[in-house]
């Protein structure tokens, strides 16, 4: 089973706590991506990052400062979003720390697909960049293509996803008819139907990894039990392909 989530914009450099394993898989096209980036202006690249001046004038200098070999952080570490908080890999302990570097896998734009304690460097690149003039493909979809799906593909088929939407498409377009993949929906009932807020799913889904890493689960169906920040699994709302947690008492 491997289990997906996206990335985080926040990032940050911490070389002191645990050294990173390996190098990303895809750090050949992360290269590529990488010098493409360094080419375009100023301006251009705070359209690509659509963002404000204080985080485009960071990131313009990390990319023009960045090397992918050396000062690297585990991405479970060097993320710091909603999700990585309350995941809080800082205090897994050995066997957490192994569950989550065989299951877990982030999506990035940048990488690609993460192990747990592959070496990153601080970036932006969204997977919903729209990197027009990239060596002809019209997007990010098309740049990885069937990469991320085929390093995720294992014998069992099952992918938990626990990404955003534009993350998870990346994979939902390459799925075969073998595989396994669910979606965990973690919302609340409005007028009649189930509604995801943003940061409220964020941090049901970095419950939802402590808590499959803290009881090593291995069957999919076993984090239905799951009963966090106050969301219980509702079996008639769900199905093979969605597994709905609301609020208790909605």
């Amino acid at each position: 089973m491997k289990i997906i989530i996206s990335p985080a914009k926040k990032m940050n450099v911490n070389t002191d706590i645990l050294a990173y394993k390996d190098l990303p898989v895809f750090l050949d096209k992360t290269e590529i991506l990488m010098q493409w980036i360094q080419k375009l202006s100023y301006e251009e690249a705070k359209k690509l990052w659509d963002c404000n001046d204080k985080i485009a004038e960071q990131n313009f200098k990390r990319f023009h400062e960045m090397n992918l070999k050396k000062n690297l952080t585990p991405a479970i570490l060097s993320y710091e979003g909603i999700q990585y908080q309350y995941m809080a890999p800082i205090v897994f302990e050995g066997k957490e720390m192994e569950y989550i570097q065989q299951h877990l896998r982030i999506l990035s734009g940048f990488y690609g697909v993460l192990k747990p304690f592959d070496g990153v460097t601080p970036y932006r690149l969204e997977m919903q960049a729209k990197v027009k003039g990239l060596f002809g493909t019209k997007d990010l979809y098309e740049f990885w293509g069937d990469r991320l799906y085929n390093e995720l593909s294992d014998d069992d088929h099952i992918i938990l996803n626990l990404a955003s939407k534009e993350y998870a498409k990346n994979i939902e377009r390459y799925l075969k008819k073998e595989d396994y993949f669910v979606t965990c929906i973690f919302g609340e009932v409005v007028n009649g139907k189930v509604q995801q807020k943003g940061t409220m799913a964020k941090m049901a889904r970095g419950e939802m990894v402590r808590y499959m890493a803290e009881n090593q689960i291995k069957d999919v169906k076993e984090i239905q039990k799951f009963h966090r920040l106050g969301y219980v699994y509702h079996e008639e709302l769900s199905g093979e392909k969605e597994y709905v947690f609301l609020k208790e008492g909605e």
